[in-house]
């Protein structure tokens, strides 16, 4: 499936599947809401956003990815932080097609690596994550302070 780097002209597309994330992880945001996050990272270029779209053009699913510095690489890393396939694309190649743009991106930037974390329920997620080499943390855990 045709994967790109993500431009203004997806933002409507984007928008759309972004909701779909969102209602997948049962935090449902408004249309437009959603639309002017995903404008401001296209704005201020503070995310790499790539699409999945089949051969009509139809939007498929989305990836996105924000830089970080690995501390205890001391090197660039990339942290996939989203990753979207729309219920009737799955299992056809996109979210594989999403992870390699992901991973060719990373490589060409010269980063030590790509850091993801999903819910313990997705294990679709899981099984394509670990097939295509993903390795699970064992040693740290990942906590979270809400400032909301």
């Amino acid at each position: 499936m045709p994967v790109h780097a993500a431009t203004f002209h997806d933002l409507d597309d984007l928008s759309q599947l972004f909701a779909g994330y969102l209602a997948f992880y049962q935090v449902p945001r408004p249309l437009p809401e959603v639309r002017d996050f995903l404008q401001q990272r296209l704005d201020r270029g503070d995310s790499t956003l790539f699409i999945a779209r089949d051969s009509d053009g139809a939007a498929q699913g989305f990836a996105q990815l924000y830089p970080f510095l690995s501390s205890l690489a001391l090197a660039p890393a990339w942290l996939l932080s989203d990753l979207y396939v729309v219920p009737a694309a799955r299992r056809m190649g996109a979210g594989e097609d999403l992870m390699n743009a992901a991973r060719a991106h990373a490589e060409r930037t010269g980063a030590c690596g790509i850091q993801l974390e999903t819910a313990k329920t997705n294990l679709a997620g899981q099984a394509l994550y670990e097939r295509l080499g993903y390795v699970r943390d064992e040693v740290f855990f990942t906590y979270w302070l809400s400032l909301a």
